[in-house]
């Protein structure tokens, strides 16, 4: 039995389809997020090389509008639809990306996470904070770990995932024989692309493999274990195979990676929100921690209101 397990999160939702009892696909998403499928109007404030440029939305924040309309100008109002979110790095922030809507378009709001999942034809069960833990029993924090620490176990051997700006790096390592680990890491590649969201160039470096047939034996493999769209290079000499796949989000690696506080600030507040009622506690935590709830006043007044005491803080 395949269902969808969502929570509306303090700061995020969370979402994640079990099959079997552990978690097969997952998502995070931010509050405030500008969603793919969004159409706003807009000032062009920029026009950049190679037929780009940059809108400010009369709701607030900037896209990245590709291709500029040939002949628009530096001041032109349109409306556009927003084609990726914003993808976080390291000291920066790519834009989200839009395209000019159609001209019967009308400003709305993209399909937000719960959306998306309520249209993907599959069960969708929303868990609440006094219910028994079904995000968790399915392995909500052994995901996040994967995601935080980039280790992923499989057989016989471990994959150490990287992503950085450019791709998401899988690297392969056990022992021989290299075949049947290559072939194993593969499809452990592949579950993990789809459980953690991961989209854009990816890379595996598998070991050295002799011959046309094992490679293409490896190959073979991950196109049986991940879903189309995607596409993908050959097994080269060296064991190295890329991919590319629809990147339309950031994902859970590359989420919790960029903003290591705010990820654990939001964990907190999910597990302080389970927490059966009794007398208040106090909440001691480090001074990153204290100042994004600081920062944050409604994350402290939702988590208040949900329950129903007052959050009591000390940093340490």
């Amino acid at each position: 039995m395949s269902e969808w397990l969502y929570e509306a999160g303090i700061g995020e939702a969370r979402a994640a389809l079990v099959e079997d009892g552990r978690i097969v696909q997952a998502a995070i998403e931010l509050t405030g997020t500008l969603t793919v499928g969004t159409v706003a109007a807009g000032r062009l404030v920029e026009l950049r090389p190679g037929r780009q440029g940059r809108v400010t939305l009369a709701t607030g924040g900037d896209v990245l509008l590709s291709p500029v309309p040939g002949g628009m100008t530096q001041g032109s109002t349109l409306t556009v639809l927003v084609s990726r979110e914003a993808i976080p790095e390291r000291g920066r922030s790519k834009l989200p990306k839009a395209v000019v809507a159609p001209e019967d378009a009308l400003p709305a709001a993209g399909p937000d996470l719960r959306a998306r999942i309520m249209a993907s034809g599959i069960a969708v069960r929303e868990l609440l904070p006094h219910q028994p833990d079904d995000l968790e029993a399915a392995g909500w924090s052994e995901l996040l770990d994967e995601a935080v620490t980039g280790e992923i176990g499989f057989g016989p051997g471990v994959l150490r995932m990287t992503p950085t700006p450019a791709m998401t790096l899988f690297d392969v390592d056990g022992s021989p024989p290299h075949e049947p680990l290559s072939i194993a890491a593969a499809r452990a590649v592949a579950e993990a692309i789809l459980r953690h969201g991961i989209g854009g160039s990816i890379g595996i470096d598998f070991p050295t493999l002799e011959g046309r047939g094992p490679r293409q034996a490896v190959a073979e493999a991950l196109d049986a274990s991940l879903p189309l769209p995607f596409e993908r290079t050959a097994v080269n000499g060296f064991g190295f195979l890329q991919i590319v796949r629809p990147r339309p989000r950031a994902s859970i690696p590359e989420r919790l990676g960029i903003d290591p506080i705010g990820a654990r600030t939001r964990a907190l507040l999910r597990q302080w929100e389970r927490e059966p009622p009794g007398a208040t506690p106090v909440h001691r935590v480090s001074a990153a921690i204290y100042d994004r709830l600081m920062a944050h006043p409604d994350w402290r007044e939702t988590l208040e209101r949900r329950t129903g005491r007052p959050l009591q803080l000390e940093r340490s």
